[in-house]
């Protein structure tokens, strides 16, 4: 392992991975955020505990993922070779349900009577609502109209698997709208509640917590590419929302200085149109959201600015305190796609190799695309493919009129 880089202990015991993360929240949420650490801490190295989370996750979830070789689109774009680690091959469809296997099972312990929570492009809702329904709990899912409206198929799904969706229009009715509604009910009574955040964002202990949750995705990838071909991967590529795909792969290979990561964020319609972009990082500010410091995109005001992207999940004005730090310290690169760029990536991998990507997912397949002819055919490009694009269909029929 290569100690250049400055990653543990991460975050320390007040929440920080630098000066990122923490807990900006009222007292009273304070000492539920703290009773949610310390239960954290202790349940997850209970052996029932990482018993009972390694056979959901071998027998239920389907892990591991494969990775599979894109061969004909590498053959078709020249230079380097592209992989794909499949995390859409998941029940449900995505890397959600990593986390959300182990925040309801961490519930269930603590005796939590209602676990809720927010969703974007509903990916996390569907795995939360699973996840509750084979453990037993009542689940409540916040989701923006605007979202509900393009992810169907998903609210389909979370009705069908017993969740009570609430529908939130304030605002843009997005994914930011969401998370606020979410914690207003939880804070309704912390106490019985259990907030199980979709990504690696809010106070700590959920950076930490979704994060390790995640892991499993890069040791698992780690292990796979050393096996298959005797050395890692040139570069990692993953899209970057709020952030919890791409640190599940990344946490594993951070070490390894010979391995560049890139962070793929949404372009949208243009870094140049305000309001019509997600990149956070790349055109953000160190500022404070939803309890955590972390880059954020702001009005001159200094309230959170309106986003967007073609991708649900993805349309989200902060990011994870530890992104905010990996790009601080330069060990993590962090690229864009425009929306049309990942339309385009959805088709082409779709019609040359059969595989349909979540639009998020999309982002970061359409950067290898880019970044592929411009390297040797002797490097590699390992993709997280965080999810299937089932849930996109109609909408990117309708936009492309299919």
């Amino acid at each position: 392992m290569n100690s250049s880089f400055p990653f543990a202990p991460m975050p320390d015991e007040h929440g920080f991975f630098g000066p990122y993360g923490g807990q900006i929240i009222p007292p009273p949420l304070k000492q539920a955020m703290d009773d949610i650490t310390a239960a954290y801490l202790e349940i997850s190295k209970r052996a029932d505990f990482q018993k009972q989370f390694a056979e959901l996750r071998a027998d239920y979830v389907g892990r591991p993922s494969p990775i599979f070789h894109a061969e004909r689109l590498s053959e078709q774009l020249g230079g380097a070779h592209i992989h794909l680690k499949r995390e859409d091959l998941n029940h449900t469809g995505a890397h959600k349900i990593n986390h959300c296997i182990g925040e309801a099972l961490l519930a269930r312990f603590m005796g939590k009577k209602k676990v809720i929570a927010e969703t974007g492009a509903g990916q996390h809702g569907v795995a939360l609502a699973t996840a509750c329904a084979l453990l037993g709990l009542p689940c409540e899912i916040h989701m923006g109209q605007v979202d509900i409206e393009k992810q169907h198929p998903n609210v389909t799904r979370m009705h069908i698997l017993g969740c009570k969706l609430v529908a939130v229009t304030r605002g843009q009715a997005t994914l930011k709208e969401a998370v606020d509604s979410a914690f207003e009910e939880y804070l309704k009574n912390p106490t019985d509640y259990f907030y199980a955040i979709g990504s690696v964002v809010g106070p700590h202990p959920f950076p930490m917590m979704v994060r390790d949750f995640q892991s499993v995705v890069g040791r698992e990838a780690r292990e796979q590419f050393l096996a298959r071909h005797g050395r890692l991967p040139d570069y990692l590529a993953a899209c970057v929302g709020g952030g919890s795909n791409s640190i599940g792969l990344f946490t594993a290979f951070l070490e390894d200085a010979e391995v560049k990561i890139v962070g793929v964020e949404p372009a949208g319609e243009g870094l140049d149109r305000p309001g019509r972009h997600a990149a956070t990082l790349t055109q953000g500010r160190p500022g404070a959201l939803h309890g955590m410091k972390c880059y954020v995109l702001e009005n001159p005001d200094g309230t959170a600015a309106a986003v967007h992207s073609v991708a649900s999940g993805l349309d989200y004005p902060g990011i994870g305190p530890q992104h905010s730090y990996l790009k601080d310290i330069d060990r993590v690169q962090y690229e864009t796609a425009t929306d049309q760029e990942a339309l385009d990536a959805f088709m082409t991998l779709s019609r040359i190799e059969g595989i349909i990507p979540a639009l998020e997912s999309a982002h970061a397949v359409a950067w290898a695309m880019r970044m592929a002819p411009t390297l040797p055919s002797s490097q590699n490009i390992l993709v997280n493919l965080s999810g299937r694009g089932d849930k996109d269909v109609d909408y990117v029929a309708q936009r492309l009129g299919i």
